[in-house]
């Protein structure tokens, strides 16, 4: 009757040892992974990566010129197809494709022999009138012809003379020449090809001075000034700025876009440029008082918003020189020109901003200013 209560106090004392087994095996591991993490961070602590090496530009403050930015296009002053006005077979062609010509330079004839047939004919009428009309008058004068005959003479004199007149019309529209100095563009006929009044011989454009038009929004309206300079880039020229004055503005607003048109005539000595090709324009306004500018490299721009990282001395090391840290700084942009963006908002003048190496560096990160930035290419007038 008695065993059962002897084997109790056993299976009591089991659970007792296992239970004290578990706690030390727990502790130890607590103890373990404590002393890890101590070491790990001991060893980070004792390890930090070396300082990143980046360019400084300290902001500064200078006036800020404004541009009103638009998309233009060129257009020529002056370009016309060449046609003749009457019409006539191709009997000689004076002009190269793509040749540059000066006003009256003949281009195209057309056969004017029938015209210088006519042409022979009323001036031996002509000739023959004079004649008549010198001996009639003469015996006029002593009664042996009547009035009437000499007016008669003189009015055939003027009819010859009349058709010798019409006739050489005839004959110089049969010879085409260029009514300005410009370039030439694709031949459209041949020798021998039959032309008709109107249809297109070649193009003629004088590529020296071009029109720049471009559209605005409305409330630029105020601002926008015949005279005004704008400041014309091309794709196809990168790193190239040409200068246009506004000649024309148009005196009324599109009622469906709210846009402004203007004009501005260019020149354009080396030819550059031709007419159709697509150019930014900005127009030249009024300088905005001094605002503290950077340099386009200093700026991250991202979809979150702009930002710079600010310089700032934070104690000295233990060699006496002071340890420097940088801290992202939010900023305001507003214009960006050759390469400079002015800072409306988030920082002031005097302060030193990374101009290079951002893309290694966190909020907090240590450094060291190893230069200035280089210089930067210019960049288009852009509006913000």
């Amino acid at each position: 009757m008695d065993r059962p209560a002897l084997g109790r106090p056993r299976t009591v004392r089991w659970f007792v040892i296992i239970g004290l087994a578990l706690l030390v095996v727990l502790g130890a591991l607590y103890g373990f992974n404590r002393y890890r993490s101590q070491a790990i961070a001991t060893f980070f602590a004792n390890n930090k990566p070396p300082p990143a090496q980046i360019a400084a530009v300290t902001a500064g403050t200078q006036s800020v010129p404004r541009f009103a930015a638009a998309i233009g296009s060129l257009a020529a002053v002056h370009q016309v197809t060449i046609t003749p006005e009457v019409g006539g077979k191709v009997t000689a062609i004076y002009f190269t494709p793509g040749a540059t010509v000066k006003a009256g330079d003949p281009l195209v004839q057309l056969n004017d022999a029938p015209e210088r047939g006519d042409l022979a004919n009323y001036e031996a009428q002509s000739r023959m009138a004079a004649l008549s009309l010198e001996r009639n008058s003469q015996l006029a004068n002593k009664q042996f012809a009547s009035r009437e005959t000499v007016d008669q003479n003189q009015s055939q004199l003027d009819q010859a003379r009349a058709q010798i007149l019409k006739t050489q019309a005839l004959i110089g529209q049969k010879l085409i020449r260029a009514p300005f100095a410009g370039r030439l563009g694709i031949r459209q006929i041949e020798v021998g090809q039959y032309v008709s009044p109107g249809a297109a011989v070649v193009t003629l454009t004088d590529l020296k001075e071009l029109y720049v038009n471009f559209t605005l929004a409305s409330t630029w309206k105020g601002q926008i000034e015949l005279g005004q300079k704008v400041n014309v880039t091309a794709d196809a020229f990168p790193g190239r700025s040409f200068t246009a004055t506004i000649t024309t503005i148009e005196p009324q607003i599109r009622s469906d876009t709210r846009t402004l048109t203007a004009q501005a005539a260019l020149a354009n000595p080396d030819e550059a440029l031709l007419p159709g090709m697509f150019v930014n324009s900005a127009v030249v306004l009024p300088a905005e008082p001094d605002k503290v500018v950077l340099p386009e490299t200093a700026v991250d721009y991202t979809l979150y918003g702009d930002s710079v990282y600010v310089v700032r001395e934070e104690g000295s090391g233990a060699d006496g020189k002071p340890i420097l840290k940088v801290h992202r700084t939010p900023v305001k942009i507003g214009q960006r020109w050759e390469g400079k963006a002015a800072i409306l908002d988030g920082l002031k003048a005097g302060e030193q901003v990374v101009a290079a190496g951002q893309v290694k560096l966190q909020d907090g990160a240590q450094v060291i200013v190893t230069g200035n930035p280089p210089p930067q290419p210019p960049a288009n007038p852009t509006l913000h």
